[in-house]
């Protein structure tokens, strides 16, 4: 027997040796491919490179019979068994805006008329025949029966006159979360919405892995849980919706990003007319408020801005505004004694709130008072009202009011004063003097008034914006209009207790005569930090955030409960863009302008020399 076939030699092609020896002089000639590849038909090539579907294949995949787990997170597939009688328009949008993540399958099957006319009819009969039969036995009448024959019938007559037709409905959806806590968490806050409209729904137990891919937009029902439904009901399930903040009066604020719409809206119709505008620095939010105001001005609301930085001089020109300059130089002065005349309130009020106001502005200037200071304070406040004959009578609150250098009598006569009076020296007689000791030599007129504080020492700042607010305050109770009272870089009055909680007060109390205030900051979480400044956003119905710095962008969301989506575009948004809170409903807009709005309010450098 030859077995010489059998035997190993390099002249062998079977040989492993021959093998190895062919694959290596292969690549010297061809480094792409070698001999042994070639003769697997490129095989291990493919198994080698990567797919699609490995790039979107989680890392792990395991199924119970009530959960799932794909990769890090678990889900759950629930399908909707039955439906009420009647379905109204955008009955899911709830479930839509929930801030949960989900998958929502919806499949659709036409049915044929004929076909269902062929069924209806066979139910018809059965329906009949069931209540003949009852009747014979002498059973009562059974209005479940009556009912659905009722609908049968009516069914039937629209379907004969092509006005509707029906359709096989299914509803399926899968709830994600990282912990089983939480999974079981969210399906509740599911059940219990849908519940509430009489959607019920149940589990898809030992078939989670085909509820799973259900949802997955691969047009593959697996489950088959379907309902009859008609056009009018079918229609009512289309989640096509998407916020708007259209109105039949108002200004326009911008361009609603999501459908294009107009987003006009009138900030009084809400709770309160209070607004916050928080973004970081060259991403508009200036020219926001600026064709904001102009805006109300066209309809005859009055505006009033503190502006830090003169950015709003052009703009109180082109409307015949007032611009009045507070600054140590300036000619224009605020007495914060000053009382309002024919207000609303009690004359004990008037005198105890603005009394309160000084408290405040005397803490600030005096950088904090102790507590025994601070009751000295409260005692030389009355007294000094009193020597100018004003009590809490309202009429004797007319009479002229007393300004610093009053005070500074009266408690030049108390003891325990000589630091207090110390601190207070340079605003009485010293470099500061011009500007708290003297009477109010202006008056804030209808329209549209700037005070400008940028002339203003540093250190002087904080107290002139707190006393501007005051003055403002004590105006605006004497005269009822509707106005805007605009607060840019408001961060300077949270970084003061006094200042801040002053501004927390205005806020609180301005839907009571009219006003609606707006702040505007760009340190975010210097406002933010401050709990005035929580309350001072939780007492703002409209919200307006632009573009935010990857630093405060998390600030940001955990103070307006913003998802991740939101929290990227706020850090991707262009200039002049953002989200728009009003209320329950927010939206993403883009501000546009006209070109005349535009040459009036625009603040950017390069447009303005030409460029």
């Amino acid at each position: 027997m030859d077995n010489s076939q059998n035997m190993i030699s390099p002249n062998n092609p079977q040989d492993p040796r021959a093998i190895a020896r062919a694959n290596i002089e292969e690549r010297e000639k061809n480094p792409a491919g070698s001999f042994w590849e070639k003769r697997q038909g490129g095989k291990k090539v493919a198994e080698g490179s990567v797919s699609i579907r490995d790039i979107i294949a989680p890392a792990a995949f395991a199924v119970t019979p009530n959960h799932i787990q794909v990769g890090p997170y678990f889900a759950k597939t629930l399908f909707v068994f039955t439906y009420p009688r009647y379905l109204e328009t955008n009955w899911l949008s709830p479930i839509i805006n929930y801030d949960i993540t989900l998958d929502m399958g919806m499949y659709i099957h036409p049915l044929e008329s004929k076909d269902v006319m062929y069924e209806l009819r066979k139910q018809v009969g059965k329906l009949e025949s069931t209540m003949m039969i009852d009747q014979e036995k002498g059973a009562p009448r059974d209005p479940e029966l009556e009912t659905a024959l009722g609908d049968i019938e009516t069914l039937r007559d629209v379907l004969q006159r092509g006005e509707v037709r029906l359709f096989q409905y299914g509803l399926y959806f899968t709830l994600y979360a990282q912990t089983l806590e939480e999974l079981k968490t969210v399906t509740d806050q599911l059940e219990s919405t849908l519940g509430g409209l009489l959607i019920y729904t149940k589990e898809a137990i030992f078939q989670m892995e085909q509820g799973f891919s259900t949802t997955l937009p691969l047009m593959d029902d697996q489950l088959s849980v379907l309902r009859n439904l008609d056009t009018g009901s079918l229609s009512s399930t289309f989640p096509f919706t998407s916020n708007e903040l259209t109105q039949d009066d108002g200004i326009l604020y911008g361009i609603n990003r999501h459908n294009n719409s107009l987003i006009i809206f009138d900030r009084f119709h809400l709770e309160n007319a209070n607004s916050v505008v928080f973004a970081k620095s060259g991403s508009g939010k200036s020219y926001f408020v600026k064709l904001e105001c102009l805006r109300y001005l066209m309809l005859g609301t009055d505006v009033i801005i503190i502006d830090p930085e003169n950015e709003y001089n052009t703009l109180c020109e082109a409307v015949g505004g007032s611009n009045l300059t507070i600054s140590l130089n300036s000619d224009q002065r605020i007495n914060p004694f000053d009382l309002p005349v024919n207000s609303k309130d009690s004359g004990e009020d008037v005198l105890r709130s603005n009394i309160a106001s000084l408290h405040g502005l005397i803490n600030l200037m005096v950088s904090g008072l102790s507590p025994e200071e601070d009751a000295i304070v409260d005692k030389a406040l009355y007294e000094t009202y009193a020597l100018k004959d004003i009590t809490t009578d309202p009429d004797s609150q007319g009479n002229e009011p007393p300004v610093l250098q009053d005070l500074f009598n009266v408690l030049s006569n108390m003891s325990g004063t000589d630091s207090l009076r110390a601190r207070l020296t340079k605003y009485v007689e010293g470099s500061f003097a011009s500007l708290y000791n003297q009477q109010t030599n202006f008056d804030l007129k209808p329209g549209f008034v700037v005070f400008s504080v940028r002339d203003l020492e540093e250190q002087l700042r904080p107290i002139a914006m707190y006393t501007i607010l005051n003055y403002i305050w004590t105006r605006i109770r004497m005269d009822m209009r509707r106005r805007i009272m605009v607060i840019d870089e408001a961060w300077w009055m949270m970084q003061y207790e006094d200042s801040a909680k002053f501004l927390h007060g205005l806020a609180k109390r301005g839907r009571k005569y009219y006003l609606g205030l707006t702040i505007i900051s760009q340190d975010v979480e210097d406002f933010l930090s401050s709990r005035y400044g929580k309350a001072v956003v939780a007492n703002s119905s409209m919200q307006m955030l632009m573009k935010q710095s990857t630093a405060s962008v998390d600030a940001i969301a955990d103070v307006f409960n913003l998802t991740e989506g939101e929290k990227y575009l706020l850090l991707e948004s262009d200039v002049g863009e953002g989200l728009f809170f009003a209320g329950m409903n927010h939206v993403a807009i883009k501000v546009v302008a006209s070109y005349a709005e535009d040459q009036i309010i625009t603040t950017d450098p390069k447009q303005l020399l030409g460029g």
